[in-house]
């Protein structure tokens, strides 16, 4: 169990600011009206959580028993800033990267999910030693042919916009290769529709990637029946790629980045290559407490195509778990990304060389 960090108390001088006005929380299920008080507020955070928040069970964790642990840090003496420090530390026992209180003077996230974890990635070697800073960009994605005849795309987010516009231009460009990395290491997610744009250059028929379940009652276990998440390939005359792909990973994928590798690895022609992902398998959704802070939390679990909570990660593929330990980028070496390009590079070009396989005339 985490305990209060010590550095907070160095915040007990600071007075209590004075709220005249008491707000309340309302959602579709019956709820108390909490005071704006100080325990009022604690009680408020501690309900929406062990109402709404949507792992508790998966997790397998005791709220209840935290939440009291947790309120015993609060004494007469406690202002608003010391009660902002206990909730986020209480927050933090979630365990979760989609979870933040936020105030006018902080806002909380819980690290741990990805800073216990080796980085497996430093951009800088990439640029140098891999794209010898020689590469075309669109949409926020870095792209190129690597040596070897590999297609290669970095996209370090999911909040860059993808119109399909540029993704022809990008795999048209790209066309003419052994295979295609897509490197979504560091990416920390974004928009979910952008998985949308991009699965559907990689399937022929429409497929389910993937189930969401909302929460339907105050019960840890109140969920409805799991809805398909489905993917549709990209219009007729627009780009695909039949080839192999490989997807490269680290502990700091989250989110949006996550959810795209789920989908991904269940693709005949697709591997997953690296470390396991950083999880956040959960939509979040946003509340407010009676002081006005809001609450963001994981509501609505998302799972695989297998119907499996994906909110721990995805592992990468059978015999794809890669490394690129730090001391080894900083000389120049990324053992993930030539991993990769050595699974690809003894693949045929989709379109032989003119000449190839024409039976010499006769004179």
């Amino acid at each position: 169990m985490q305990s209060i960090k010590p550095n907070f108390l160095k915040y007990l001088f600071i007075p209590t600011l004075l709220f005249t006005v008491a707000a309340t929380l309302t959602s579709c299920h019956d709820e108390p009206e909490y005071k704006n008080t100080i325990k009022g507020n604690f009680d408020a955070l501690v309900d929406i959580i062990d109402t709404r928040y949507c792992f508790l069970d998966d997790k397998d964790i005791d709220w209840r028993y935290l939440a009291h642990h947790y309120r015993g840090f609060i004494t007469p003496e406690t202002t608003d800033i010391d009660l902002f420090f206990i909730c986020s530390a209480l927050l933090d026992e979630l365990k979760d990267g989609h979870v933040n209180l936020t105030s006018r003077f902080d806002t909380s996230y819980y690290r741990e999910w990805w800073t216990d974890y080796p980085q497996d990635f430093n951009l800088r070697t990439l640029e140098e030693y891999y794209l010898k800073f020689n590469w075309l960009t669109t949409n926020g994605i870095m792209y190129t042919r690597l040596p070897g005849e590999v297609a290669y795309m970095y996209y370090p987010s999911f909040s860059y916009t993808i119109s399909e516009l540029s993704l022809d231009y990008i795999l048209a460009i790209l066309y003419n290769s052994r295979g295609l990395i897509i490197d979504i290491r560091d990416n920390g997610g974004g928009a979910l529709t952008n998985i949308n744009t991009l699965v559907g250059r990689f399937i022929d028929e429409e497929i389910t990637g993937g189930y969401i379940m909302h929460k339907t009652g105050p019960g840890h276990s109140d969920f409805s029946e799991p809805y398909p998440i489905t993917y549709k390939p990209a219009d007729e005359g627009r780009i695909k790629w039949n080839g192999e792909v490989v997807v490269l990973t680290n502990r700091s994928c989250f989110s949006a980045a996550n959810n795209f590798a789920s989908v991904m690895k269940e693709l005949p022609n697709v591997r997953i290559v690296g470390a396991k992902t950083g999880g956040g398998g959960g939509l979040p959704f946003s509340s407010e407490l009676p002081i006005g802070w809001s609450i963001r939390f994981s509501a609505c679990p998302i799972l695989n195509s297998k119907g499996e909570i994906i909110e721990n990660g995805i592992e990468p593929s059978e015999g794809c778990e890669v490394h690129s330990p730090d001391e080894e980028l900083a000389e120049g070496r990324d053992a993930i990304l030539e991993f990769a390009i050595d699974l690809l590079k003894d693949n045929p070009l989709p379109f032989p060389d003119e000449d190839e396989g024409e039976e010499e005339q006769p004179q």
